[in-house]
């Protein structure tokens, strides 16, 4: 799977690599095993929830033998405990209930699969809200306006940083535009990002107003037909209303330049932070149009099914996650290979 699908040509294949010497065939192969690395590296990532959930679930059932109410009781405490939502974990023992009173689960290898069939389908459901994909947007609509928030210290820079690098690789011209100019050290932190990736940064000195900052990116991008405008935005907490209506400040000159800009929001949750970086998506979802999610540090917790209680409570699509420190370890979020991990 390329990382940003959204193509200056009709060309069928996309990569990463441009491999201009190689065939479509050796192209394609290369790419094959790229994603098998990315699916591995996927997998060791998200090996604390997997423990939550399918190791004990073995263990518990290994104990009892059978699927019965005590059974259904220590299920539906190790789900919650994964951060994976009351109302989700409802659902899951519902269905569960469902298939056991029909006949149709009667050992642990069905009831995996049932909870695989409610996981993907809470997962996949959620992408018709918000924007699931940067394909979505008429290729002919340039730059591609992605402007980016959350608060401070859930890796918002650092997410920016990696998608230049990402998009840039994959041969677009990637701009950045430096809009947090309330603290000083998000801009030195995008110098560094911006540098290290080979891509213009638009900046201004600090305390500018944020919308100015952003004119002149948008006017800058258009005059060199770049493909990608990344925005980064002042850390804001929710509650503060002078942030939020300099969001929509920024977003209507961004509008105004660009068609249908911005053409995503994407929201920056640390996945640690489990339910209450849920709450702190609800409460921008009230005052700022997000489109989709960026979950970062997924391999540092046990409670990576707050993916799961972020698609179905918000029903926004969840874009990215951060699986490492690495460039590469930024991933395009595949439900299928996330549902799959947390049982393998």
């Amino acid at each position: 799977m390329a990382f940003w699908r959204r193509k200056k040509t009709d060309d069928a294949f996309s990569t990463s690599v441009l491999g201009l010497d190689k065939s479509v065939e050796e192209l394609k192969a290369q790419e094959e095993a790229v994603e098998k690395e990315l699916g591995v590296r996927f997998n060791k990532a998200i090996a604390k929830t997997r423990h939550s959930i399918n190791d004990k679930l073995d263990t518990v059932f290994e104990s009892r033998k059978k699927i019965d109410e005590a059974f259904l009781d220590e299920l539906e405490e190790m789900l919650i405990s994964t951060d994976i939502g009351v109302s989700t974990t409802f659902q899951i023992l519902d269905s569960i209930r469902q298939g056991v009173s029909r006949a149709e689960i009667s050992d642990l290898a069905a009831l995996k699969q049932q909870m695989k069939k409610e996981l993907l389908e809470i997962l996949t459901g959620s992408v018709a809200s918000g924007v699931a994909s940067e394909s979505e947007t008429d290729v002919s609509i340039r730059p591609y306006v992605l402007m980016v928030v959350g608060v401070n210290g859930v890796g918002k820079t650092t997410t920016i940083g990696k998608l230049s690098q990402r998009i840039k690789d994959e041969g677009n011209e990637v701009m950045i535009c430096a809009a947090d100019t309330f603290r000083a050290a998000a801009s030195e932190q995008l110098e560094i990002w911006s540098e290290r990736a080979g891509v213009p940064l638009i900046q201004q000195k600090q305390g500018t107003d944020p919308a100015a900052v952003l004119f002149d990116a948008l006017k800058s991008a258009k005059a060199k037909d770049a493909d990608v405008l990344i925005v980064d935005t002042a850390g804001r907490l929710h509650n503060k209303s002078y942030l939020m209506a300099e969001l929509e400040k920024m977003k209507r000159v961004a509008g105004r330049e660009v068609e249908g800009a911005p053409h995503e929001t994407l929201l920056v949750i640390d996945a640690v932070t489990g339910q209450n970086g849920l709450e702190q998506a609800r409460q921008f979802l009230k005052t700022a149009e997000i489109t989709g999610i960026v979950l970062t540090k997924l391999d540092g917790t046990a409670k990576g099914g707050i993916a799961v209680a972020i698609s179905k409570e918000l029903g926004l699509p969840i874009r990215y996650v951060g699986i490492g420190e690495g460039v590469n370890d930024l991933m395009v979020f595949d439900a299928e290979s996330y549902v799959n991990g947390l049982f393998e």
